[in-house]
Parts: C-alpha cells; sequence; structure tokens
C-alpha cells in the first residue's frame, strides 16, 4: 500500500500520524514485518549529534555610519572570511583563534552566538568613497543580526570509519586522540539512528527536505560535498536560520593538537510511502557496516584492517588481530536520541509536516581526489643508509664510526638489526666530559622514527616538533632501514 506526502501530511495536521524513532522502527518491523509497517507508520524520525567540520555560518551586521566595506575581520579574534558584500561574511568552525590556537574557533563563536552572547566584531578597510570608514570595534548578539544562516556543505556522513593507529607514537587527528600500538579506537555516527543510513538510496531525501538542524528547522541544499554515494560515504549540505537554533545541539569542540569544529544536531523524517521504505528504515546496528582503517599509516597506503558492525562498536571493545581493544564514539548517541524524538514530538504536535524534494540526491556521483600536478615526496626519496651500532659497543668504536663515517647520528641496534636507540656526535662529547664509558649511560631510547611512507612533510614537522635533527626510518618490525636527517630535507 503507497502512501503520499499529501497524505501524511494531512494525518499531520490532523493529530492522526503514527511517528516513531528509527531504533523503535528496528523492533517493529522485526515484531509486525514490513507490510504491516508500512500500513501502520506514517514517519521515522532519525537523528546524529556530532563533530561536523564543514560547517559554518553567513552574517550580516548591517552598514554602520558611516559605512565600511571589511576588507578583513574577526569575530571574538577568529579570523572570519569577508569576500561577499561589504558587510556580510563566513565564518568557518575550523577557523581557530590566532593567539590561542586549540582552545577556541568558529564553532564556539556559533555557539555563543546561538547562547546570545555578546561577540566582539573588529574590522578593517581599504576604504573607498562610498565606504570611508577604515575600522571597527563594536560588540553585538545574534539579534543585532540581519541574517545568521547556518551553511554547512558537508554534514551527517552516511557513515563514519573506526580509527587505528598502529604506529609507535600518538597520533593527534580529526578522529580524535589515537594512541600507539592500537592502543584505542575512535568512530562517530550514530548507527541505526542515522539519517542517510535509513534512506540509503535517498528515496525521500533531497533538495528542500525539512530537517531539524541545530534545534530548529532546517532544510537541505543538496548533495555534500564529497557525497560518495558508491562507497556508502553520502553527505548532506544543509542550511537553517541561526536564530531558532540552541547552543545545546551547536557545540564548539576543540581536538588537542589538530584544531576546532563543531557538534552539530541534525534530524531527518522519512515518510514511510511504501513497504520498500520501511523495510529500509528498519536496518539495525548490526547491519550497519564500516571500515577500521588505519591511521598509523599514510593515507595513499593506509590498509583497511576489517569490516565492522556498528553493533560491536556500540559494545565499546573491538577486535583487532585476536587483541582486544577499546572503542569509543565521538557522537553522542544520547543527543542523537533526543533529536529523534524531539523530531518525532513536532511532528506528532502538528509543528512539522514534511516537504517533498523537489529533487532527490544523487546516486551515481563519483568521488574523486586531489589532482596534483606536483609529485609529492616521502621520506624513501630523501632517505640515506644508516650508520649502526649494536648496544654492547664501547664508547671509543661509536665515536671512531662518527669520524670514520662523517655523520652525527649513529643508530643502536640489536645483532638482528631491530631499533634500540639514538647515539649523537654531542651524546659522545657529553660522555668523555662526564667520564662515562658505556653505550647503555648515554643512549636516547625514546626515539622519534618515520617510516619509508611518510610524507616529507610530516618527518620535517615531527623534527621541528620535538627538535631533533634526525629520524630512524623503520619498517613493521621495528628493522631499521635508513636515516632521513635535516641535511636531506633542506
Amino acid at each position: 500500500m503507497a502512501k503520499t506526502y499529501k497524505e501524511i501530511n494531512d494525518k499531520i495536521k490532523n493529530g492522526n500520524a503514527v511517528v516513531i524513532t528509527a531504533e523503535e522502527m528496528v523492533k517493529y518491523v522485526e515484531e509486525n514485518g514490513p507490510k504491516v509497517a508500512a500500513k501502520e507508520i506514517d514517519v521515522v524520525t532519525t537523528g546524529t549529534f556530532g563533530p561536523m567540520c564543514s560547517s559554518g555560518a553567513f552574517l550580516n551586521f548591517g552598514h554602520s555610519d558611516p559605512p565600511i566595506k571589511f576588507e578583513h575581520l574577526w569575530l571574538n579574534d577568529v579570523h572570519a572570511y569577508h569576500g561577499n558584500a561589504a558587510v556580510d561574511c563566513y565564518i568557518g568552525v575550523t577557523r581557530m583563534v590566532d593567539i590561542r590556537p586549540f582552545e577556541y574557533g568558529g564553532g564556539h563563536v556559533i555557539e555563543d552566538l546561538v547562547a546570545r552572547k555578546k561577540i566582539r566584531l573588529k574590522g578593517n578597510s581599504y576604504t573607498t568613497d562610498c565606504y570611508p570608514l577604515a575600522e571597527i570595534d563594536t560588540e553585538f548578539t545574534i539579534d543585532d543580526l540581519n541574517q545568521a544562516i547556518l551553511c554547512n556543505p558537508r554534514n551527517a556522513y552516511q557513515r563514519y570509519v573506526c580509527a587505528v593507529n598502529s604506529s609507535d607514537r600518538t597520533l593527534y587527528t580529526y578522529m580524535g586522540k589515537l594512541l600507539p600500538n592500537f592502543g584505542n579506537a575512535h568512530f562517530a555516527g550514530a548507527g541505526a539512528l542515522s539519517p542517510l543510513s535509513n534512506d540509503p538510496n535517498y528515496e525521500t531525501i533531497g533538495i528542500g527536505t525539512r530537517i531539524f538542524l541545530g534545534g530548529g528547522i532546517g532544510y537541505v541544499l543538496g548533495e555534500g560535498t564529497q557525497h560518495n554515494p558508491k562507497g556508502r560515504f553520502g553527505t548532506l549540505f544543509l542550511k537553517g536560520d541561526l536564530k531558532q537554533m540552541t547552543s545545546e545541539y551547536l557545540r564548539g569542540a576543540t581536538y588537542p593538537e589538530y584544531g576546532t569544529s563543531m557538534f552539530v544536531g541534525v534530524g531527518v523524517p522519512i515518510p514511510i510511502l511504501n513497504e520498500d521504505l520501511a523495510l529500509k528504515t528498519a536496518v539495525s546496528n548490526s547491519e550497519i557496516l564500516t571500515d577500521i582503517i588505519d591511521y598509523g599509516i599514510p593515507r595513499r597506503n593506509r590498509p583497511n584492517i576489517r569490516q565492522i558492525s556498528y553493533e560491536e562498536l556500540f559494545s565499546g571493545e573491538i577486535d583487532i588481530n585476536g587483541k582486544k581493544v577499546k572503542c569509543s564514539s565521538l557522537s553522542s548517541q544520547y543527543h542523537a536520541r533526543k533529536i529523534a524524538n524531539e523530531l518525532k514530538e513536532w511532528i506528532e504536535k502538528g509543528d512539522f509536516l514534511l516537504n517533498p524534494p523537489a529533487e532527490t540526491l544523487p546516486t551515481d556521483s563519483i568521488y574523486k581526489p586531489m589532482r596534483q600536478s606536483l609529485e609529492l615526496k616521502f621520506v624513501k626519496d630523501l632517505k640515506r643508509k644508516a650508520v649502526t651500532c649494536y648496544e654492547d659497543c664501547e664508547i671509543k668504536i661509536v665515536a671512531e664510526r662518527i669520524i670514520n663515517k662523517n655523520t652525527n647520528h649513529i643508530i643502536i641496534t640489536t645483532h638482528e638489526n631491530k631499533l634500540r636507540g639514538i647515539v649523537t656526535s654531542f651524546d659522545i662529547t657529553k660522555a668523555v666530559a662526564q667520564d662515562k664509558h658505556e653505550i647503555k649511560e648515554i643512549i636516547t631510547k625514546k626515539v622519534i622514527t618515520t617510516t619509508d611512507n611518510e610524507p616529507i612533510d610530516v618527518a620535517a614537522r615531527k623534527m621541528k616538533q620535538h627538535e631533533i635533527s634526525a629520524l630512524p626510518v623503520i619498517d613493521e618490525q621495528n628493522h631499521v632501514v635508513g636515516i632521513i636527517t635535516s641535511e636531506e630535507l633542506m
């Protein structure tokens, strides 16, 4: 039995619509079957609340007197993009303050804005005859603005990967802090509550679809950037009125040593137009699969360890090659459920009608990586043969090798060529001055390393961050396969 949007909206207006959440739909279809569900259920509500870095807002301040045409402007010291009309700007959630990086960014500005807090606006101009004001420094709240439009180019991924780290150092990523040697695992997304998991072919989601966004009403503008339906990584381009939204569902976020973002609350109603949609909205966490990806290996060689279900992810512990690894979500399942239930209440009260999309999302888009005209260099392109000594060598032998090989770095290995540490010419100088004779007295055992397939700029950043001048190059078994120094990088 097929239904129409008009029939469902009429039931919503009359207060007769049957609305349940996506989690409730799983149990309902299991007990009653998709045919009965298609007949009895009118709308299934979804929800997700997690970090969505491709988000931001257009703001219009109105004209000052005398007027100004912004060349640069800052909101609470966060640099915003001015390249629109004179007093419009776009602030992105990942833009950080210059004076306190990693502490505050565009996402926090938007959170403060919807919380009705005062925002400091500083701006300057190159001045023109019609815009003679050169500088401005003032405060405003969201109610002083003409428009405050949340405009998010890429939100609500259909699924997210599970990120792990096999390397021997901690990684700070957009998937959070990944501990070395598979010390933890992070994932995101709401599983069975996730909007695009409940309409994987985008039959009801497209341009003009009315949604829950940030605590207010928003709309789908179309497919999000990097929309990749063939890889089950569909995305949404969303917009809504910030003045309707709340700071509960728009939260600024800080990722240590990575940057800032914003948690965004999104809920999409799925009209049950037919039996097929009833079945699709009953998808369970055990049926939604994603991949465990090793972030400890450079992107082009990054392995897919295995597929995993959201049911296993939500269990809090996953299996990686026989090792039990603690697993946690970057998204809030509590808020995802709350969004789905709030949207359900709006519809039941008749405050929210469904919009048939003017055009559904494409299902045949091809996702392409960046075209790179210059060849990217990797460590293997610049490394040289390492000068090594065994851990039981005398300091005199190490000193002689530094002189004979004209090097400042000696890699200390086992007899099986496994890395044990590093000694520099400065270490030898100190040893002589302090009358030390054994390698174990001067060796640096906590060594920052690199691999053949690490990009050169990453290796350079490691040296700068740790104030060192060389990195041993190791393979997956911790065997020394070379060395790269600041000389090669220069």
